[in-house]
This record gives C-alpha cells, structure tokens and sequence, in this order.
C-alpha cells in the first residue's frame, strides 16, 4: 500500500478518530478526519478516497444518511459502518443502504486492518465484467440481474438468491464471488439438502479427532474452508430448526465451534445462500426461522425463469449445442423444433433445456435437429399455481421434471390422500428411471437428474432404495 490512498474518517469521538488514524497510519495509509455530516460531506466535495469508514451516530445525522449520499455519486467508494456492540438491526440496515461492511465497538484492530485490506485492494483493482459472457441472455430481466450482481458484488452484505430449480442459482452465486474482493479467495459451495441431519454440524462446522465415532482426523468444516471467500448455502430451507439457530450464532459472532473443540474458531467468509422454496411462507408456518432469515436475506436476488425470457432462448441453445458438439459440425434446430421450445413452459428451466437438448444432439443422425428429436410431452407439464417470489406453488414444493430419457417413460402413480406419501413415490420412481436408463451407473444417473453424486446417495438411503 501507498500512502497516496486515501480513508476518510467519519467520528464525534476523538479517541475513536485517533485509534483509527493511527491504524490506518501503520498500514500505509493516508487518513482525514471528520467529526460530523456536515464535514464529511465538504471533504467528499473536495477529494476522492479508497474508503469511507463512519460512525452510525453523529451530532447531525446518522451514517446511515452519508452511506445513501455517497451511493449517488459518480465515483465507487465503499463505505463501512461501525455501530455499538450488539446493535445487529442497524449494522443490517447498513448493509442495504450500500455498506461494504460493517464494525461493531469496541472496534477490533485485526477485523479492523482485515476490512481496510480488504476494501482498499478492491478499489485497487479493476473489476471485470464477465458475467454478460457467463449469464447469457439479453432480455430485460437478465440485464437487470447482471446489473444487480455488479452492485451487490461490491459489498460484503448476505444475498439471498431465490428462484425456481434449473435457473442458475448457483451460477449467480459464482459470479458475485468472481466479481468481489474475494475472488482470490474459495468459493465454497453447499448443498444443505444432500447432507445427512446427523452429519449437518460435522460439514458445516467441522470436528476434532475422536469427537465422535469415526471422526478419525480433524475436519475445518465449510466454514473455516470458506475463510478469507464466499461460503454459498443452497438449498438452505432445508435445514433443520436446531441447525438453523446454530447457523445464526456463526453468522452474527462470524465464529464457529467445531464438534470436540474448546473453544470458537474466528471466521472471515461471505456467506451466500439460495433456495427454490418460499422462505417467508415457511417463516409464516414456522418452518424457519424468522431472525435467521432477515440476517440471511439483507439482500434478495431473483433469478428469472426461463418461461419469463423467452428471448433468450436461441443464444441460450447455440450456447449449449456449442458445448455438446465440441470439435465436432455445430447441429441446428429446423423451424418447427425452435417454434416447439418457444411454446413449451420449461418448469425445469435452463437445467431442463439442457437436457432436451443432449438427448436430441444424441439422437438426431445428421447436422439437423427436428421436432421428433426433442420428445417434448404432448401434453406440457402444468406449472405452479398461484405467483410468488419463487415461482412455486401454495405447498412451497417446486415442479420436478423429468428430464432427459426419463421423459421415455410416464409415471402412473395413483395419487394418494397424503401429499408426501405422493411426492415420495413420484421421487422413488423418478429415480429408479433414471438408474435403469443408465444402467445404475450412479454418477451417470446424478448427471442425468441435475444433482450431485453425493445428493443422490443421500436421496436412495432417505428412499431406502440403497
């Protein structure tokens, strides 16, 4: 670091203002004080800065106020908020006026120096615009959500992704790390619906030898292998009440305790989380957590369903067919296949197109797909009743697919009393087709379904189809 950055500090107490001169001094940095709005704002007018650190209470105003000011000017400069200890409600509130992050009094000096490094490598840097070449579409919603990710990248606030399965949740997930000052470091992902309830503390927070049976060697845990990154739950509506407050504490002391350990593990990680089920339904019917959710969810990213960009579609399928023919002639759709995919609702959005796709690059002989290639249903899937934030129906369950050479075959479940009992046969029978058209080549299998190999096993233990 130079001294030619510079870090405008915003406090009405002096001990505060020297403390924080001093750090930034020994870092290399150059400071400027300020002890109220009205000063910050003339020292705004005057220069440019690498930084914004402020208190939330001033003699004139709040921080609050100055962090939605410095929002609207012409130049990116991140602003971190230090409130009193424990005052979380504010330091949130921060965060979605537009704080890069935010500090809790008495400051901490090592999460202090950790926030300026952080803050002023960022400035440093500039900042690629890669997502247009990854999220593909020029429709109205996805350049709206690119611009979003652009913004949201730039802070340290939790994004809560939501969407229907298939729509790319993940990939938005890794394009906010890509774009953040945390792209050097890991970008952890995890299935919260693939992990074993018994194994859940274990993988989130780790263990030490001999906690237990079979922990035969010490376990970071996704927490700690996240540090310094972005930790991205997906799936997180599955977790269970008890792993939800745990989850809590580690996102409000940003420390962990491993399973065996004496004491917390101080943790520096971004977390991101996304689900297809809606969040605010389950916190209604007390399914989740009411305080976890708003700390999840200080910011909400919508990821469009693909029924809701049309227009996207031919750049999506020569993206794909690109993929699928590698080295080989590029395949092209006639008229009267492009017209079917335009028609048809894709419940299994972007994930589902994929998989149609693969299926007719497979079985088309020439250099032309057909209609008769794709094997669309006669009849399309009906979609979810009822519009809400996620696209999923009044029961919070998310349209299953069936998707690739599972289509070859109709499920003629009777549909019982019992809406689980329901869904739990439509699921075993989806899978055993899955597991005889691949023949029970597990990883081909989970390929096929649009799930991990891990989450598969976990699905045939739960379905006692092991």
């Amino acid at each position: 670091m130079t001294d030619k950055a510079r870090v405008l500090v915003v406090d009405d107490e002096p001990d505060i203002r020297a403390l924080l001169q001093l750090t930034l001094s020994r870092m290399g940095l150059g400071s400027v004080l300020a002890d109220s709005l009205a000063a910050a704002r003339a020292h705004l007018a005057e220069g440019s800065y690498a930084l914004c650190l402020t208190d939330m209470r001033l003699p004139d105003g709040d921080g609050i106020e100055l962090i939605r000011e410095i929002q609207g000017l012409p130049e990116e400069l991140p602003c971190a908020m230090i409130t009193a200890h424990g005052n979380v409600e504010l330091a949130v509130e921060s965060l979605k006026a537009g704080a890069f992050d935010f500090l809790s009094k008495p400051v901490d000096l090592k999460a202090l120096r950790t926030l300026i490094s952080s803050a002023v490598k960022g400035q440093r840097q500039p900042r690629e615009r890669r997502s247009r070449h990854l999220l593909l579409g020029d429709s109205e919603p996805m350049r709206r959500l690119r611009g979003m990710i652009a913004k949201v990248s730039r802070s340290q606030a939790p994004i809560y992704i939501s969407g229907e399965s298939g729509t790319g949740k993940e990939l938005v997930a890794r394009l906010i790390h890509q774009q953040s000052m945390r792209a050097d470091g890991p970008f952890v992902p995890v299935n919260c619906g693939a992990l074993p309830t018994e194994l859940m503390e274990s993988e989130l927070f780790g263990h030490r030898k001999g906690s237990f049976t079979g922990a035969v060697a010490d376990n970071p845990g996704m927490f700690v292998s996240a540090d310094r990154g972005t930790l991205f739950l997906d799936e997180v509506a599955e977790l269970p009440l008890h792993m939800q407050v745990k989850l809590l504490r580690a996102i409000q002391e940003r420390a962990v305790r491993p399973v065996g350990a004496p004491r917390e593990v101080s943790v520096d990680a971004r977390l991101l989380s996304a689900t297809h089920k809606p969040l605010e339904q389950m916190v209604g019917s007390g399914e989740f957590r009411q305080d976890l959710y708003y700390r999840i969810n200080v910011i909400e990213l919508k990821v469009p369903p693909l029924r809701e960009r049309r227009q996207d579609l031919p750049q999506l399928i020569e993206h794909i067919l690109r993929q699928q023919a590698g080295a080989g002639a590029l395949p092209r759709l006639d008229a009267a296949a492009l017209q079917a995919l335009q028609a048809y609702p894709f419940p299994g959005n972007v994930r589902e197109l994929e998989n149609i796709l693969q299926r007719a690059h497979t079985l088309c002989e020439g250099s032309v797909i057909g209609r008769e290639h794709l094997q669309l249903p006669d009849s399309p899937p009906t979609l979810p009743a009822g519009p809400t934030a996620t696209g999923t129906s009044a029961h919070g369950a998310a349209p299953t697919p069936l998707e690739g050479p599972l289509r070859e075959r109709t499920i003629a479940t009777p549909a019982p009393a019992d809406l689980d009992q329901h869904l739990e046969a439509i699921e075993r029978e989806t899978i055993l087709q899955a597991l005889e058209a691949h023949r029970w080549n597990k990883t081909a299998t989970a390929k096929a379904l649009g799930i991990s190999f891990r989450a598969l096993r976990y699905r045939l233990k739960k379905l006692e189809m092991e």
